[in-house]
């Protein structure tokens, strides 16, 4: 199965993974989950056991679904732009690469970023239900996505500056993303205890997150730039000699 993906989507997939979470973990999102555990407990209601954790398992689903639906809208739009300039991709690359060094810059701190990570309130909350989840998680994805901005926008520009770059590879590319930032809203549905005890340690090391998070797109931006990103797609395809093109 994994060698018949294009070997660029092999090597960008576990990194969206990765940006996803340092989103999740970021000091914009991080403090959402009080407010969104109280929510989906509006939605499931307060019974105990088996019944009460599937339909916070529900009410959870459907808010990862709400902004999953924005940021794959993202990434085919951004995939196929990509595709239509793909006769320019070295120059993409090189001009995605050094906007994604200046964005894990901001990320990690070493730039002034208040223009760049805006908060965005949630002021109207709607009903509560699992539609109303849903519509929840599509408010997330529109109000947050500047906040987010600094890893969500290297996931973009990687899939719309690669080799092959087109809207369902964006698609992919961003699904994956919201994989990484929407497991960790389904897990404190389900473990409200556990996770926050996990996200009071997160709290603790938001500056380490953040300088991890910066270096990560950094190093994906001077890939880019150097060439080296388009090094370790030859390299995959020629170990994986069964790597498509979709």
């Amino acid at each position: 199965m994994i060698a018949s993906l294009p070997a660029s989507l092999i090597l960008a997939i576990p990194l969206a993974i990765a940006a996803g979470f340092i989103s999740f973990a970021s000091p914009c999102v991080l403090p959402l989950l009080p407010g969104y555990v109280a929510f989906l407990t509006g939605t499931t209601g307060t019974t105990e056991g088996r019944p009460g954790r599937g339909r916070a398992f529900v009410g959870s689903i459907a808010f990862v679904l709400g902004f999953a639906f924005i940021f794959v809208s993202f990434g085919a739009f951004f995939g196929g732009l990509g595709r239509e300039f793909q006769t320019h991709q070295r120059p993409l690359e090189v001009v995605f690469g050094v906007v994604t060094i200046l964005l894990g810059l901001f990320f990690a701190g070493w730039l002034p970023s208040k223009w760049l990570q805006r908060d965005r309130r949630v002021h109207r909350l709607p009903r509560v239900s699992v539609f109303g989840a849903a519509a929840l998680g599509f408010t997330f994805g529109l109000g947050w996505t500047p906040c987010i901005g600094p890893t969500l926008s290297a996931i973009l520009t990687l899939a719309g500056s690669t080799s092959g770059a087109s809207a369902l590879r964006g698609s992919v590319l961003a699904f994956f993303y919201c994989l990484g930032l929407g497991v960790p809203f389904v897990v404190a549905a389900l473990a409200t205890e556990w996770m926050a005890t996990v996200s009071t340690w997160l709290r603790r090391h938001a500056k380490m997150i953040g300088i991890i998070g910066g270096v990560l797109l950094i190093a994906i931006g001077v890939s880019e730039v150097t060439g080296l990103w388009h090094t370790f797609v030859l390299w995959i395809q020629t170990h994986l000699p069964a790597t498509t093109s979709f």
